[in-house]
Parts: structure tokens; C-alpha cells; sequence
């Protein structure tokens, strides 16, 4: 009985063992797309509370957003040093997630329109990577 367990769990841990994928970042730019129609209907129907969890969608989504294991493993080397901008997810990854705190402070506080302007940041942050890294 412990055999097939084991063999279960071993399983499904390799089944499971593929990194970070192509599909998976493409679901995590959707879903960070849809936390951004999110907080802009909230800003729209002037609702916290839709403020609030496309924030937190888009705060708990960013940082998942990172080079795919083929990326990291690739042999070639020019190609590794193009795709390796670590150090540029990084410092988006951060911005995004205080940018998506300040927003709902600020759309809290009242000062919706200062609101507006971080969320007009985090949509250039967004640019930014995709002009940079996607070469949009």
C-alpha cells in the first residue's frame, strides 16, 4: 500500500514539475489584464470594493511573471543573455505591487483622481516590459 502511494506522489510531483511555462505566463498576463479592467470599472462605478480585488489580483499575479524554464535553460548563449532581464522583472514586479497598494489607499482616502494617475503608472510599467522585453 505505501509502494503505490509513493508511486502516486512521485507521479504526480514530476507530472507537476514543468516550471514556469510559456501557457503559464500567458494565463498570468490575462488575468493581470483582467485585474486592470477590474480596478478601472471600480474606478468607473466608484465601487472599493472592485478597487480593491483587481489590486489584489494584480498584486498576487505580478509576481509570478518571470522568465520560463526553457528560457532559463536554454544552451544558447546570446539568447539566454537577451531573455535574462531579471533584474528589470524585479524592479516592475515591485513597482506594480506598490502602485497597486497606493491605488486603493489613495481611491479610499477619497483622492480618486491621484488614484487614476497610479493606475495610468502601472499601465506605462506595463508598456514598458512589452516594448522592452516583447519588442512591441
Amino acid at each position: 500500500m505505501k509502494k503505490v502511494l509513493i508511486t502516486c506522489m512521485a507521479l504526480v510531483t514530476l507530472g507537476t514539475a514543468d516550471g514556469y511555462t510559456q501557457a503559464d505566463r500567458i494565463l498570468d498576463m490575462q488575468k493581470m489584464a483582467q485585474a486592470m479592467q477590474d480596478i478601472q470599472s471600480g474606478f468607473f462605478y466608484n465601487n472599493l470594493d472592485i478597487v480593491t480585488a483587481g489590486a489584489n489580483d494584480l498584486k498576487n499575479t505580478i509576481i509570478k511573471v518571470g522568465p520560463t524554464t526553457a528560457e532559463q535553460n536554454t544552451k544558447d548563449v546570446y539568447e539566454k543573455w537577451m531573455n535574462d532581464n531579471s533584474a528589470m522583472t524585479g524592479r516592475t514586479q515591485k513597482r506594480i505591487q506598490r502602485y497597486a497598494k497606493d491605488i486603493v489607499e489613495h481611491f479610499k482616502a477619497g483622492d480618486a483622481q491621484y488614484a487614476l494617475n497610479i493606475y495610468n503608472r502601472v499601465t506605462a510599467e506595463c508598456m514598458k516590459c512589452h516594448t522592452s522585453l516583447r519588442k512591441w
